[in-house]
């Protein structure tokens, strides 16, 4: 009887034992849980996680600025312009160029847009040199380019033109008053032979004198101002 009882004794104390041993367990197990938020890495070591999109954390950047929109120039907006050198009807020939720098500058809606001093470039379009005894002489320019901020420009303007008549009627009457004197010299010499050679020499000389003193060129000197209107809108990058 009391072995029985000191066996039951003993089962009852080894099942307390067992019950003790078991709750350690249970207890860190449910506390994992709460801890998993802190991942760790392949050391062992507590990592970090990524912010949820749309947090303060992952704000994109500024956005850039949007760029400024050109500003046009519209049709028949005039540009002034200074000669950098000379260009004239007997020296130059259609097709020469030329260069000229912004003389005024060029406003939009009280917005520069061509600064004063902006280099342009055009073309002789026609150049003519005066007659030796008559004709016309003539002089043609146009700018096709203008360069701002570094940046060339296409352009197309009208043409700034200048003419100059042929002294016709100055060079006749020169020519007829030479070859009077020459033929009121002759007859004076020595009557109807005298006459014949009087107008040869008189008429010679009246046509040399209209030939060198009746004809002059168009010059334009460097820093000449000339005014060019566009005949079509420029759109230019500010």
């Amino acid at each position: 009887m009391r072995l029985r009882s000191a066996a039951l004794a003993t089962a009852i104390l080894l099942l307390v034992a067992a019950g003790c041993s078991k709750k350690p367990e249970q207890s860190s197990n449910a506390a994992a849980p709460a801890g998993a938020t802190a991942a760790t890495g392949p050391s062992g070591t507590a990592g970090t996680t990524s912010a949820p999109p749309g947090s303060a954390a992952t704000a994109s950047a500024p956005a850039t600025p949007p760029a400024p929109q050109p500003v046009t120039l519209p049709e028949g907006t005039v540009i002034t312009v200074r000669l950098n050198e000379k260009v004239s009807s007997k020296d130059n020939s259609p097709g020469d160029r030329f260069t000229a720098t912004v003389a005024e500058s060029v406003q939009v809606d009280g917005k520069e847009v061509i600064p004063k001093g902006a280099h342009v470039a055009g073309t002789v379009t026609d150049a003519k040199a005066r007659g030796k005894i008559k004709g016309n002489a003539t002089l043609r320019l146009v700018l096709d380019s203008v360069t701002i901020n570094d940046t060339k420009y296409d352009i197309r303007t009208t043409a700034v033109a200048r003419s100059m008549e042929g002294k016709g009627k100055r060079t006749a009457v020169t020519t007829g008053g030479g070859a009077g004197a020459g033929a009121l010299i002759g007859g004076l010499a020595g009557g109807g032979k005298g006459l014949g050679i009087g107008l040869l020499v008189g008429g010679a000389a009246g046509l040399a004198g209209g030939a060198f003193t009746g004809n002059k060129d168009i010059v334009l000197p460097a820093e000449t101002l000339l005014s060019f209107k566009l005949l079509k809108p420029v759109d230019v990058k500010m």
